[in-house]
């Protein structure tokens, strides 16, 4: 938010045409590239810092986090930028300073696309494969609640599927479980969706109000 909210209202123009298409150039990255990335440069980092392996669940989080940011940075921009200039013009004509206009009128007129650029951002997270697959270290087990359970490895549901899946004997149980495991995801995703439609529509009711 804070990096959209440099690029939509403090950047000047030419910086904002040189930071912006690089930033979309980033979320169209391969996953399996960042996989890759995350594998010979990040797991290493991890392992040197005292975890006893590189290929943790802290690994991939950082690696999906990765993966979000350029989209909600992206959208979030886009929303700060669709708000009418005349909103500014507002705040600063009664007295208002750049950043109090941007954090009391700017901020809160783009909430509702900030909300969706989030939401798209957990939701690209939470249906991600390949990466996860090569940087989580591909372990079927739950780590013990604790301080260091971030840096076990696991293995995450859509890697289990993407893992399993072409080895399994149809009809089985195993089979089943896998797609209990895919019904889950949907759910989540689905889950997901409904907050951020409920967000929005509570946003555009108080804005309305408001008006």
């Amino acid at each position: 938010l804070t990096t959209a909210i440099y690029l939509g209202e403090i950047a000047p123009a030419w910086q904002r045409e040189i930071l912006k298409p690089l930033i979309e150039m980033l979320a169209g990255i391969p996953s399996i590239v960042l996989g890759f990335l995350g594998w010979v440069v990040l797991a290493p980092l991890i392992q040197n810092a005292g975890a006893a392996t590189g290929l943790t669940a802290f690994t991939g989080a950082l690696i999906l986090a990765y993966m979000s940011l350029p989209t909600i940075i992206s959208i979030s921009e886009d929303a700060l930028y669709a708000v009418p200039k005349e909103y500014r013009d507002g705040a600063l004509a009664i007295g208002a300073t750049q950043w109090q206009t941007i954090w009391r009128v700017v901020v809160p007129a783009a909430r509702s696309g900030i909300v969706i650029a989030i939401m798209l951002g957990i939701g690209r997270a939470i249906g991600e494969t390949m990466a996860v697959l090569m940087v989580t270290g591909n372990a079927a087990n739950i780590p013990a609640f604790g301080p260091g359970m971030f840096f076990a490895p696991v293995r995450t549901m859509t890697a289990t599927i993407a893992a399993e899946m072409g080895e399994v004997a149809q009809g089985s149980l195993h089979y089943s479980s896998l797609f209990a495991i895919g019904i889950l995801l949907f759910v989540i995703t689905f889950a997901v969706n409904s907050l951020a439609g409920r967000l929005v529509g509570v946003q555009s009711k108080r804005r309305s109000g408001q008006l």
